[in-house]
């Protein structure tokens, strides 16, 4: 792994949580990659991301995606480049994506629980989380 990707930001990783969340279904959806930008385009923490980097954050994903272990590698890297303080934060916005298209498929709901783990997210809080993303994104 190249040097620049092995040396992400908070920003970078949780760009990364957010793109593997889409694609944890093998199948990115536009309403998903339309609240990834939005979310990066309107968001405190991204205020100074340099947007250009999510391409090459989206491919390291892939990458990582192709490889056996490549979800623990992935982990890994966002453990190390997120601060513990931004770990709700991660898990809010990798539940704000996978109810973007308004369907929670199996693997987006695996991926969420990993990250829960993970992440040692408290299970009462992950529910406040989720019940969130649930009503922001619900339909008429």
């Amino acid at each position: 792994m190249d040097t620049e990707i092995s040396l992400i930001s908070p920003q970078d990783g949780l760009i990364a949580l957010m793109i593997a969340v889409s694609a944890s279904d093998e199948r990115i959806r536009t309403a998903e990659l339309i609240k990834i930008e939005e979310l990066v385009n309107h968001l405190p923490v991204f205020a100074d991301y340099d947007a250009d980097r999510v391409t090459a954050i989206s491919n390291m994903v892939f990458d990582l995606f192709a490889q056996e272990d490549g979800l623990d590698a992935l982990f890994g890297l966002m453990q190390d480049a997120l601060p513990e303080r931004l770990y709700e934060t991660a898990y809010a916005l990798a539940c704000d994506v996978a109810a973007a298209d308004g369907t929670l498929r199996e693997p987006e709901l695996r991926l969420l629980e990993e990250v829960r783990y993970e992440f040692n997210i408290d299970r009462l809080h992950a529910a406040a989380i989720e019940r969130g993303a649930r009503a922001r994104h619900m339909k008429a």
